[in-house]
């Protein structure tokens, strides 16, 4: 019998991840060089009044894209999501991969043929309506799935991970580099959004044609599919009495009645689904996001403004940094796991997260930037425990449900605040451009009271043991 070679999706993340690093300090360059002329010519070269003006535009036009991405992205990502369920599995990757090609190739025409940046609000909405980063992202994590045996899963997904970040950093580090190759041409930036093009193409070609998806649990499995089945559905029912149990207060001396209660439902989820601890784990994810989102959208814009005015290098020796907490976070969810719990990590993310903003709100020269991001070295650590305290509040035929729920409110949180925070920047730029990071500061100290709810909550419940009979 032939047996295929069998593939691996890294390098397809690592082609895409350096691909669309470069392509972020390409479009930032593009903006700035194109608004700085602007500004300049219709404020009659007033250097103050030229920089602010840029300021706002940039600002504003990343506003446009997010919104215009994040929008159309929603509907194109569950439908692809639900194809690919269905077996068409490298379709919600090659479809945003195609858009991202596109897109990229329109920055390169814009480049070369002098067109109007507002061109890539268009290629915004088709990277949204190929599926995004939403539907790239789960494709993505479903392949590595079915390519690990579930005992090997985890450590399958956080390989991917490290993959992501890795490439990250190498395209940011280089970035600069590349954007300065034809800096004595009238199209500088046009070999870097070039190459941003050909490595999404060749992620989409490794994807399309050389990656095979290899279940080894499938393939591993010699029993009956019948009794598989029934024995898959016995570990579940027992999982879900087990986790009913440990949530649900049950001082009763009736043995019969605790297990039909996790078999009574309440609309999607079981009796034992937590509203409380559901609607304060979703507060302080909500908070978590919309302050890193927000902050992760003004910062290109602060990064190339004064005091620091940064150019192409530097700017991609600061998105480098960012990618380095990827590293920094996963070492710090090892080692800190072995001894503290969910609760414990989440204030630790938290805590590094707000007080590296409130640093980098004050940043007046590089090295203060970089000790800034020095403080955010734990900041993802939040989401993924996060994450995990509320998957044990439901039980767990629900993670899927709960998780997309998830997702849906943090890309509609986007759209509303984007602009919230893009106006206050704005109107705070002369007095205090720090500003929003102070508010993002604010909000991921606040998310600390929810999650620590949540702990209080879950440890009174754990705490109430049933009266033994006589």
């Amino acid at each position: 019998m032939c047996h295929r070679l069998r593939t691996f999706i890294e390098p397809a993340v690592l082609s895409a991840q350096f691909a669309s690093t470069i392509y972020d300090t390409g479009l930032l360059m593009t903006l700035k060089e194109r608004y700085n002329v602007t500004a300049n010519y219709s404020l009659g070269n007033a250097s103050h009044s030229g920089d602010e003006e840029e300021q706002k535009d940039i600002s504003n036009f990343y506003m446009i894209y997010n919104i215009l991405h994040a929008s159309t992205s929603i509907l194109t990502a569950f439908y692809l999501a639900i194809l690919g369920d269905k077996g068409f599995r490298k379709l919600p990757v090659c479809c945003p991969l195609l858009g991202y090609v596109i897109s990229r190739a329109m920055l390169l025409l814009v480049i070369l043929l002098d067109w109007p940046v507002q061109v890539m609000f268009g290629a915004a909405a088709l990277q949204g309506l190929s599926g995004g980063y939403a539907s790239y992202w789960a494709g993505v994590m479903a392949i590595a799935s079915d390519q690990s045996t579930v005992e090997q899963r985890s450590l399958q997904l956080v390989s991917v991970e490290v993959a992501y970040g890795v490439a990250g950093f190498i395209g940011s580090t280089t970035s600069g580099y590349i954007y300065n190759l034809d800096i004595h041409t009238e199209h500088q930036g046009a070999i870097l959004s070039g190459l941003s093009m050909l490595f999404f193409l060749l992620s989409l070609t490794y994807t399309l044609f050389i990656l095979n998806i290899h279940n080894p649990t499938i393939h591993s499995q010699t029993r009956d599919p019948q009794e598989e089945h029934k024995s898959i559905n016995d570990s579940k029912e027992e999982e879900s009495k087990h986790e009913c149990g440990t949530l649900v207060n049950a001082p009763s001396n009736n043995s019969e009645s605790s297990p039909k209660l996790a078999d009574t439902y309440i609309g999607i989820f079981p009796t034992c689904y937590n509203k409380v601890n559901i609607l304060l784990l979703v507060m302080a994810a909500l908070m978590y996001r919309v302050a890193n989102g927000r902050f992760v959208d003004i910062l290109p814009t602060f990064m190339v403004k004064k005091p620091l005015n940064w150019n192409a290098k530097q700017v991609g020796y600061g998105n480098a940094a960012g990618f380095v907490i990827f590293f920094t976070s996963f070492a710090g969810t090892w080692f800190f796991s072995k001894c503290l719990r969910d609760v414990s990590m989440g204030i630790i993310g938290l805590v590094s997260f707000a007080s590296g903003l409130l640093v980098m709100a004050f940043v007046q020269k590089t090295y203060m930037f970089f000790i800034a991001r020095a403080l955010n070295l734990f900041a993802l650590m939040t989401m993924p425990t996060i994450r995990s305290m509320l998957s044990k509040q439901v039980d767990a035929s629900s993670y899927g449900k709960i998780f997309v729920l998830l997702e849906l409110s943090f890309t509609l949180a986007s759209v509303i605040t984007s602009p919230i925070f893009t106006k206050i920047y704005q109107a705070t730029l002369d007095w205090f451009a720090g500003f929003c990071f102070i508010l993002s500061s604010i909000l991921s100290f606040l998310a600390i009271i929810p999650v620590g709810v949540v702990a209080y909550r879950t440890r009174q419940q754990q705490g109430y043991e049933p009266i033994p009979s006589s």
